[in-house]
């Protein structure tokens, strides 16, 4: 079976999405900086602080955002990625002409206070079921063009990656399975076609139903998921499936939030994955102060 490395596609997802994010923020020239600082080796001593609790995420994004503008800008680490911040903690310190700080200043933070935001309500996921087996995923309700990034501040945050896309995970939902004409079906010409094309990677079906679990342990895929069952059928289906086929992974989907994810782990799936990491954002409030030298 042949092993696909999707690692050069994640780096141009990235590179291509701070390109463009730098080019819609300064298109043909900063025009303020221009005018106001006409000296173009004045040195500056830039920070970044935190002005809110939280947990820090795309350090490594803003400094190839400086370095984009002006690969002999300066720049020192005070915390890594993962780290949890008060308000006041240093983060950042770049060190550069004046003109490279303040084109790259507003794009290196949009980055870093988007990631920092879903780092930070990743960590609360992840920290309320430490006591159990279940992990956090992320799904793929990400901006578009943000995707690297959305979920790259998941797993800072403690969480694990989903798909990235529709290229490295088969995952047959509900309408694959209407239009295949049912879940056994579904499965079956997955498998099938995974092997036509030698392609070594997992099978996820969506069940509806107790009834439709049943289904789909026959056709033993790698990973069922329970999409909007109720906490009692959770542990119904989980109970059976343990005892039917011990080896398929379960993972939990649909209305999942802090106020319920407790009693969700605790069902015994092996995964839970969270919308609201990535489609409800707040963003971390980061700043930078520059001095100059």
């Amino acid at each position: 079976m042949k092993e696909r490395d999707f690692n050069d596609f994640f780096d141009l997802c990235k590179s291509r999405a701070i390109m463009q994010a730098l080019e819609e923020d300064r298109y043909d020239g900063d025009v303020t900086t221009l005018a106001t600082i006409i000296e173009p080796g004045l040195i500056g001593h830039g920070v970044i602080r935190a002005k809110a609790p939280g947990v820090v995420a795309g350090i490594a994004v803003a400094e190839q955002v400086f370095r984009s503008i002006d690969p002999q800008v300066n720049i020192r680490r005070v915390v890594g990625d993962g780290a949890k911040l008060v308000e006041g903690d240093l983060v950042l310190e770049v060190e550069g002409t004046v003109a490279s700080l303040l084109v790259a200043e507003r794009t290196a933070l949009n980055f870093m206070q988007r990631m920092s935001g879903i780092a930070t309500q990743t960590r609360l996921f992840v920290e309320k079921i430490l006591h159990t087996d279940a992990k956090i995923l992320d799904t793929r309700k990400t901006a578009p063009g943000l995707r690297y990034f959305d979920k790259e501040a998941v797993k800072i945050g403690g969480g694990q990656n989903h798909r990235f896309g529709l290229f490295d995970l088969v995952l047959i939902k509900d309408n694959h399975i209407d239009a295949a004409g049912g879940v056994v079906q579904a499965i079956e010409r997955a498998k099938r076609y995974l092997s036509t094309n030698e392609t070594a990677m997992k099978i996820e079906a969506e069940v509806r139903s107790t009834a439709e679990l049943q289904e789909a342990i026959g056709a033993e895929p790698d990973i069922i998921l329970l999409d909007n069952f109720s906490l009692d059928e959770l542990f119904t289906a989980v109970s059976f499936a343990r005892k039917q086929a011990p080896s398929i992974q379960l993972e939990a989907s649909g209305n999942v939030g802090l106020h319920n994810v407790v009693q969700i782990a605790e069902t015994g799936v092996d995964y839970i994955s969270v919308g609201e990491l990535t489609h409800s954002v707040t963003a971390l409030d980061l700043s930078m102060a520059v001095r100059f030298t």
